[in-house]
């Protein structure tokens, strides 16, 4: 007789129902596991066997047959461990209840405890999407479950606990989700930086109009004080994109121990020598990589220059379309990367040309070699380039106060309420993700404005993509202005945050 049980699997985002069926039959003593499983399934024999033996329970001398269904789709990771258990104890009569409307998940230590895994929380809203009532976890990963309502999330500890609550001998109480909340880095704030008005100005652009951002100047002029403090003065999450963010994060294993939703929007800072497998995902199993990580968050480079030319254009797909495709043999793997990129770096190798008091020791064909490491259509993709001079010291030690974050992001929000309620029932989100045939419509222009853009198109050969950017910047500025219609004081300001490809790039 075949014994059924329901588990979940995931193939990048997705998720899909698991039948694990257990045939016991005469034989010789065998276990097979069917049903395209990786090395990580097939040692669900050896843990699972260790497992039953030091619970008390015989293995079964007999020919088992266990097929993981559909067959078809292929099954990774330990996820199976408490499922295959579950059916083979069924098989066995050591369980009896019905759990028809209950899926299992979860990995096996030899002893008998349930440890966490990967991706409960998409699993736990593929169960309930597909008529589950009841979804078993490891008790480490509950609170991330609970998140989901209308379906009852139980922690599970030990294979004893599970045994006891399914033969009714001790009920395990569903888990009541508790949020668990990151504090904002209060150490972290606007305030701090000291002068530097105007890369202040054009963070609170960025973060108005979700825009991409490159920090130029030498070193010690603030650019990764301006870019690590940008969270601070970003929107809140939105609880659609904490769900997607968590998903993203609980998939690829870096929510913390008993976390629940991830609240604060993501801050990545990979190191200059990341490959390109580890900014966009990959591996033979393609998890999320850095740039799905920093979804509905920044993604900030550092040092943009040193970072392999390879490495750097694959960002050019992703921050254009919002999300990175992955394919392999077994198919594509598609995950979101919706992020805002910060990037940094010195306007040539020494650090000091154009410096006002230290001399550059480049040659000009360093200088030119150095920034051409970041191509063009890249710097296209970059709506906002900023220049970061040397810090005062008479701003240095300034008592006055400096603004907050706090402040900062008021305006900020006020920025984005506009833009919500502009796009709404739109898949746009923000003014960097307008869509070209929305333009007419949202970026309305004044004729002062209009002869104004004209000029600058022609005298600093922009590209298209570079007009585009522009007008979506100045729909920012105007939105922080309240301005329905961008004005030529909008245009201007925009033009000035392109200029820096203009002045370096060409010299």
């Amino acid at each position: 007789m075949v014994e059924k049980c329901n588990s979940l699997g995931l193939f990048g985002l997705n998720t899909y129902v698991i039948e694990t069926e257990a045939d016991l039959s005469r034989g010789i003593a065998a276990f097979d596991i069917v049903g395209l499983p990786d090395t990580a399934v097939k040692e669900s024999r050896d843990r699972v066997r260790a497992a039953m033996k030091n619970c008390g329970f015989e293995f079964p001398n007999s020919r088992l047959v266990l097929n993981l269904a559909p067959a078809d789709i292929k099954k990774e990771g330990p996820l199976y461990d408490l499922p295959i258990l579950v059916t083979i104890l069924r098989a066995m009569r050591h369980i009896t209840a019905n759990i028809d409307d209950s899926a299992f998940i979860g990995e096996l230590s030899l002893s008998g405890e349930v440890r966490g895994i990967n991706g409960v929380l998409p699993m736990a809203i593929a169960a309930r999407s597909h008529g589950f009532k009841k979804l078993y976890v490891p008790a480490v990963n509950a609170n991330e479950g609970a998140v989901v309502d209308g379906i009852d999330v139980y922690p599970v500890h030990t294979v004893f606990e599970l045994l006891d609550h399914l033969a009714g001998r001790a009920q395990i109480e569903p888990a009541v989700f508790q949020p668990t909340s990151e504090p904002e880095p209060t150490a972290l704030d606007f305030s701090q930086v000291k002068g530097q008005n105007e890369a202040k100005r054009a963070m609170e652009i960025a973060a108005a109009g979700g825009h991409n951002v490159l920090l130029v100047g030498s070193p010690g002029a603030g650019k990764s004080m301006l870019a690590k403090r940008l969270v601070t003065i970003l929107p809140e999450m939105t609880f659609e994109e904490t769900i997607e963010t968590t998903k993203i994060h609980s998939i690829a294993g870096t929510l913390k121990k008993g976390a629940g939703l991830l609240t604060t929007r993501p801050f990545r800072a990979p190191h200059h020598t990341i490959s390109r497998i580890g900014l966009t995902g990959g591996g033979t199993t393609p998890k999320p990589g850095e740039i799905s990580l920093a979804h509905n968050g920044v993604l900030f480079l550092d040092e943009l220059p040193e970072f392999s030319r390879a490495t750097l254009e694959v960002l050019r797909q992703p921050l254009e379309d919002g999300v990175v495709s992955i394919a392999r043999a077994n198919g594509t793997y598609t995950y979101p990367s919706a992020f805002m990129l910060i990037a940094a770096m010195n306007p040539c190798p020494c650090g000091y040309y154009n410096h006002p008091k230290k001399e550059c020791t480049c040659t000009d064909n360093a200088v030119h070699k150095y920034l051409n490491r970041v191509s063009g259509p890249l710097l296209d993709r970059i709506d906002i380039h900023i220049e970061v001079p040397p810090v005062e010291y008479d701003d240095l030690t300034a008592k006055s106060g400096e603004e907050q974050s706090a402040d900062i992001r008021r305006r900020v929000n006020a920025a984005r309420a506009i833009q919500t309620a502009r796009f709404a029932g739109t898949a746009t989100s923000c003014n960097a993700r307008i869509e070209a045939a929305q333009f007419d419509k949202v970026c309305v222009l004044d004729d002062r404005a209009d002869r104004m853009l004209k000029s600058a198109f022609d005298r600093l050969s922009l590209t298209a993509r570079a007009y585009d950017r522009i007008m979506k910047v100045a729909r920012t500025i105007a939105d922080l202005d309240h301005s329905e219609i961008i004005r030529a004081d909008h245009i201007a300001e925009a033009i000035q945050y392109r200029s820096l490809d203009r002045k370096y790039w060409n010299s």
